[in-house]
């Protein structure tokens, strides 16, 4: 199966579907950080190259609803309005099957309501992050590992400079189920 992995320069779900023999390609703007088949750039020079599933992270800087403080700036200076715009994109690419990831945001509302939402602790971490996937000719995941002890570890992080980056990489364990439950279609 062709795979696109769009705004991941973690590698962590494109390794994930590697790993069972599919043809995969993460795209993202930033390097990614575990070497394998990327692409630096925008993902519309490769939105539209014939694949199979698409698994996409858009960008939530301006649409999570754990930023709203800040919306109205947002809303003002059009950057809210480009990031909705570049969601409906990659919902309405030529792709057979895809699921859009993405926290608790202004997608729900403003374009139409997740799929399904997902937890960590449901695939084998003990942490809560609520993680919406809106899913075209995709069946909801199925928890893998149900787990105890959990906890906000990404919400408590300290400031820091790669902050944003830990906050924004898939979990193994959900990458995991992706690629099993997902690349058996």
């Amino acid at each position: 199966m062709r795979v696109l992995v769009a705004c991941e320069y973690s590698g962590t779900v494109r390794e994930a579907f590697r790993a069972l023999g599919h043809d995969v390609l993460s795209c993202d703007l930033l390097p990614t950080d575990v070497e394998g088949n990327h692409y630096q750039g925008d993902v519309r020079d490769v939105l539209y190259d014939g694949w199979d599933l698409m698994i996409a992270h858009p960008p939530c800087d301006h649409l999570a609803v754990s930023g709203a403080r800040w919306f109205a700036e947002k809303r003002a200076d059009g950057r809210q309005q480009a990031a909705l715009d570049f969601v409906r994109l990659l919902m309405d690419a030529p792709i057979e099957r895809i699921a859009i990831e993405n926290p608790v945001s202004i997608i729900s509302s403003q374009i139409k309501k997740p799929t399904q939402c997902i937890q960590p602790w449901q695939f084998g971490h003990g942490e809560t992050k609520k993680t919406c996937l809106w899913l075209k000719n995709l069946p909801p995941l199925t928890p893998t590992e149900i787990v105890e002890g959990r906890e906000q570890r990404v919400h408590k992080l300290p400031p820091s400079a790669d902050r944003w980056k830990i906050r924004s990489k898939t979990y193994q364990g959900i990458a995991d189920a992706m690629a099993s439950q997902w690349g058996v279609l």
